[in-house]
Parts: C-alpha cells; sequence; structure tokens
C-alpha cells in the first residue's frame, strides 16, 4: 500500500533526497530561486537522481501550496513503507544497543510530533510510536517541523497501543512514564537500560490505561510556578537525561 503527501522546506526535501530518492515523484522550485546556493544543492540531488523538477511563479507557487511555510520547495511524495508493530520488533531484533524507544500517547499537534521526532534524532532514540487513531499524523507540517528527521527516525503507528507495550514488555523493554502526579522524580532513575519512554498528549497526559501499562512511573521536577512542560520539551529533558547517564555508564 502506498500514500502521497506533499512534503515542504529545504530541510525536510533534502532530508527525503538523500535517504529515499525513489519516493519522489516531483519536485516543485520557486523560479526566482534558481541561483540560491542551497537550491543549488538540492537541484544536483535531484539531477542525481532523475527527479523531474517544474519551476513556478511565485504566483503559482502560493496558488498550489497556499499560506504554508514552504520556502519555495515542495516535493511529491510517494511513500512505499508503512511501519508497524512487526516492523518495531524486528527492529529492535537487529538492535546492538540496548532498546530506546519513544512513545507519544495520543500528541494531537503535529507541530509537536514533529519536534519529537526532531529531538528523537538528535537524541539516537531508535524508533518513535503513536497510536494510528486519535493521534497526530505526519503530515506536511510534521515533516518540516521535524527539519528531515521524519526521514530518518522509524515512526511506528499501532492500532492498539496497550497491545504494544505489552509486545514490549516481553522483549525485555522497561516501560517509563512520564506524569506530574509521580512520586519518584526523572533524575533519580536509572535510564540505562533497555526503555521506551512514554509521554502523553497535551494538556490530558497519559491515559490511564497507558499508565498501567508503565513499569515505572516518574516526574519531572519543576522549580517554577508552572506544573509541567509541553511534551516536546518533554520529551527533549527525558530523552538527554537518558542519553546522559548511558554515556556516563
Amino acid at each position: 500500500m502506498k500514500s502521497s503527501t506533499f512534503i515542504y522546506g529545504l530541510h525536510a526535501v533534502k532530508a527525503v533526497l538523500e535517504k529515499r530518492p525513489d519516493e519522489i515523484q516531483a519536485l516543485y522550485l520557486k523560479s526566482t530561486l534558481s541561483q540560491d546556493a542551497k537550491i543549488q544543492a538540492i537541484l544536483a540531488l535531484a539531477k542525481q537522481h532523475a527527479i523531474a523538477i517544474q519551476w513556478k511563479s511565485a504566483e503559482d507557487f502560493q496558488r498550489q501550496f497556499g499560506d504554508v511555510v514552504h520556502q519555495g520547495i515542495a516535493a511529491n511524495l510517494q511513500s512505499k513503507k508503512i511501519e508497524d508493530e512487526y516492523a518495531l520488533l524486528d527492529l529492535l531484533a537487529q538492535q546492538k544497543e540496548p532498546a530506546f524507544l519513544l512513545i507519544l500517547d495520543h500528541v494531537q499537534d503535529p507541530h509537536n510530533l514533529g519536534a519529537c521526532l526532531r529531538t528523537a534524532d538528535a537524541a539516537g532514540v531508535q524508533a518513535v510510536i503513536i497510536p494510528k487513531d486519535q493521534a497526530a499524523t505526519l503530515t506536511p507540517v510534521a515533516r518540516k517541523v521535524a527539519c528531515g528527521a521524519a526521514e530518518t527516525v522509524p515512526l511506528i503507528t499501532v492500532t492498539n497501543l496497550s497491545r504494544l507495550m505489552s509486545q514490549l514488555k516481553e522483549q525485555g523493554v522497561w516501560l517509563i512514564g512520564l506524569t506530574e502526579e509521580a512520586d519518584d522524580s526523572l533524575y533519580d532513575f536509572n535510564l540505562t537500560g533497555p526503555i521506551a519512554i512514554v509521554l502523553g498528549a497535551e494538556g490530558q497526559g497519559l491515559r490511564r490505561l497507558t499508565k498501567e501499562h508503565c513499569d515505572h512511573l516518574l516526574h519531572i521536577p519543576m522549580a517554577g510556578a508552572v506544573s509541567s512542560l509541553n511534551v516536546s520539551v518533554a520529551t527533549g529533558v527525558c530523552l538527554f537525561e537518558a542519553i546522559r547517564q548511558r554515556h556516563a555508564k
């Protein structure tokens, strides 16, 4: 099964050209950018992979792609790869390092999803897991915010998040949920083994059933008046605390 979508922005398009050029059906560029150095690098990659280029006037580009922040570049991407729980289990079987995963429990905002993917890529996360329904998906907005990370970090979409969490436990992965209600601090917990960091949706946080499937619940200590962080910021705090501990070990 294939799905078609448009992606926008220099970083997102360049990442696809480098990682999965065979999935790009056409490349669209604003004609006023023909001499831009960054666009020249894009053109060289497109020529290398024999990808068709359509130059458009500023008016035509705006008419076709609207008000998205596109930086004058867009690509029609026909994805051939669908990641699911089976792909995740295969991926874990191939890893030489302990599992290092991120689970997002019904995050709604594609900006947050894109930011989490970008942070996951920077932290060396092996895969990001999201539910199929009632959650943000890999929209053009999410791809652009991810700045190319959507093409490097496997995004696993599952129909039953609770079942997937149970499968991960069977594989020896510890599920670490983050909630402000937890007694134990993130900074006092050992994050060096095979783990999946589990973060909840904006506002709602972790759902009850998701909490019940976690092995441990932790909180991020807050020194100010605000009681919680944006999910993408919390993702960065948690992943890089794990990285700090792993490097120290």
